[in-house]
């Protein structure tokens, strides 16, 4: 089954990811990609969904998540991401490898970090086989419209300007 990253959510103050379950009173249900448990989350919770997370690159482009998840796979084959906790230069070299044009100056090591934890829990999820984003398959699919031929001498009338409405006002005593 493919993963929707939009239904995955990292939420601030809890480890690990999150699968979106259902729409809740006041909040939503989620259910942990780590232990499976079901947790309600309310309205002030942080949540932030993985399909919108992008990293800086040294292009005006940013890279979506998606798609480092993606390198990262092709990358480490069947291997696990390296340990999160490790030394900042061993995490920036190893994104130097999958991801080459990774901004240096944006990119900080408590992003490596989260980003390595995710593809771990991810992978032990057996959920790395996304699906294809909705937009990404529209445009794919998605032929030029025809224009309207608007036969001569018959070019459409411009609106007229209306005046604006005047406001009485009421003062009460």
């Amino acid at each position: 089954m493919k993963t929707d990253l939009t239904k995955i959510l990292s939420v601030g103050g809890q480890p690990g990811l999150f699968r979106y379950l259902a729409q809740s009173n006041g909040g939503v249900v989620v259910e942990s990609l780590t232990d499976g448990k079901r947790k309600w989350m309310g309205p002030s919770a942080r949540m932030t969904s993985l399909s919108d997370i992008s990293i800086y690159t040294q292009t005006e482009e940013e890279l979506k998540l998606r798609d480092v998840f993606a390198r990262m796979k092709e990358f480490l084959l069947e291997k696990e991401a390296p340990a999160p906790g490790k030394e900042a230069a061993e995490m920036a070299a190893f994104f130097e490898q999958v991801i080459p044009q990774y901004d240096r100056d944006r990119f900080y090591p408590s992003h490596m970090k989260k980003i390595l934890e995710w593809y771990n829990v991810l992978k032990a999820a057996d959920a790395l086989d996304f699906e294809e984003e909705e937009a990404e398959q529209e445009i794919k699919e998605e032929k030029p419209a025809a224009k309207a031929v608007i036969p001569a001498g018959k070019a459409p009338k411009p609106a007229a300007a209306r005046a604006p409405r005047q406001v009485q006002h009421t003062t009460q005593k």
